[in-house]
């Protein structure tokens, strides 16, 4: 099923729909970090002096202009880290989308799944982002004290997250929020080991912006795979 789910999700990626979401939660984040590169730049210059003066150097000018452009660096550098969370959280405001793509292409005969309110959406999307990004924080403390397998506890721990967000988020859409946490906990092992395999790319630059889409249009095909084999009504 696992294999199946993956195999099926990339066969779809060149799916309009798909590269639609893509492009706008790429579009939102480059918008985003631009807006807090030039904030930073602003708030520097804004707080720092045109010139000082120190002991045994004198009066420097220009120390505004260089704190500016020390903020939009700043901002910048960080990016290269936050790009990919943001982007994920973006991408995250339209998954529903990807979902309705891939039931619409290979589950046919089920009636389109009810949306989600914005603000629910955009509620479970930042607390997932809050989550992830919390978690591997503290992560770092393992990864520095069990250094050798550091790439396990990565891919343990991020294939868990992965997991539990984006089974919940497809199999709510059918049976609601408890029937999906009902179910995530019966299949516990199999939507874990889909996980496992949605966290290899993000280790991978520019493959792990496809994360959010790739991994909701596999637990979609999860979720009906395990739903026709126990008898889970797909409604």
């Amino acid at each position: 099923m696992i294999i199946d789910a993956v195999s099926r999700a990339i066969a779809q990626l060149g799916d309009p729909r798909f590269r639609s979401v893509l492009l706008r939660g790429i579009g939102l984040t480059l918008g985003l970090l631009v807006a807090l590169a030039w904030g930073a730049g602003w708030l520097a210059g804004w707080l720092i002096p045109e010139s000082m003066t120190l002991p045994w150097i004198g009066e420097i000018g220009f120390v505004d202009n260089l704190a500016s452009i020390g903020g939009v660096v700043a901002v910048l550098g960080l990016s290269v880290f936050l790009m990919v969370p943001v982007a994920s959280a973006f991408t995250g405001l339209f998954l529903d989308e990807v979902a309705d793509a891939v039931e619409e292409v290979h589950y046919p005969s089920l009636p389109q799944a009810p949306r989600a309110d914005f603000a629910s959406t955009l509620a479970d999307t930042f607390s997932f982002l809050g989550v992830l990004v919390a978690a591997n924080l503290l992560a770092l403390v393992l990864y520095l004290v069990f250094m050798p397998f550091a790439p396990v506890i990565f891919l343990a721990l991020n294939g868990f997250l992965l997991s539990r967000e984006y089974f919940q988020l497809v199999a709510m859409r059918r049976i609601g929020r408890a029937g999906a946490k009902r179910m995530r906990r019966r299949h516990a092992m199999a939507i874990w080991g889909l996980g496992l395999i949605m966290a290899l790319p993000l280790t991978v630059p520019l493959l792990n912006l496809l994360v959010p889409i790739l991994g909701v249009a596999a637990f979609t095909h999860l979720y009906h795979a395990l739903a026709a084999r126990h008898g889970t009504p797909a409604v």
